[in-house]
């Protein structure tokens, strides 16, 4: 299955929100810089997390983006969603697929395994929280930024 560059951008981002942030704000830059990605496609994707109900976003001094709710109870479902809309639905047959321009499903193909398939991976991406991702990274070593979310240099 493949995701959009969009949906990995917000995934990590918001990983990178429960894994650094320490439940502070973070500047979209601070995270941008962390991810190596680029810091405007960013702050739109963090936009459409806000209208997720994904990430809320604090302005002024100490200021930027920080989830709203416990890592355990965000799914990467509920970051796909709120990134790309609903997950699944059934695939368009048309002209380019089919070969004809039939514009639809022809008699006699499956088409009630699409709604099925969709379903079914939407629940596995809403079984998989960004708490559990945590909790691999730091499994696997991945090391953790400075308390807060700024990484300062002397």
């Amino acid at each position: 299955m493949r995701f959009s560059r969009q949906v990995h951008y917000a995934i990590y981002g918001v990983f990178d929100l429960a894994y650094n942030g320490g439940g502070k704000a973070v500047q979209v830059r601070v995270i941008s810089e962390r991810q190596s990605i680029p810091t405007r496609y960013l702050e739109q994707i963090f936009q459409r997390l806000r209208r997720g109900l994904i990430v809320s976003a604090k302005r002024g001094p100490g200021g930027g983006y920080q989830l709203t709710r416990d890592p355990a109870e965000i799914t990467l479902g509920q970051i796909i969603e709120a990134v790309e809309g609903p997950i699944g639905g059934q695939p368009r047959v048309g002209k380019e697929e089919s070969g004809s321009d039939a514009g639809g499903v022809s008699p006699g193909q499956p088409h009630f395994v699409w709604p099925m398939l969709s379903e079914r991976v939407a629940g596995l991406l809403d079984a998989f929280s960004i708490a559990e991702l945590c909790r691999i990274a730091a499994t696997q070593g991945v090391p953790r930024a400075g308390s807060g979310g700024q990484d300062y240099q002397i």
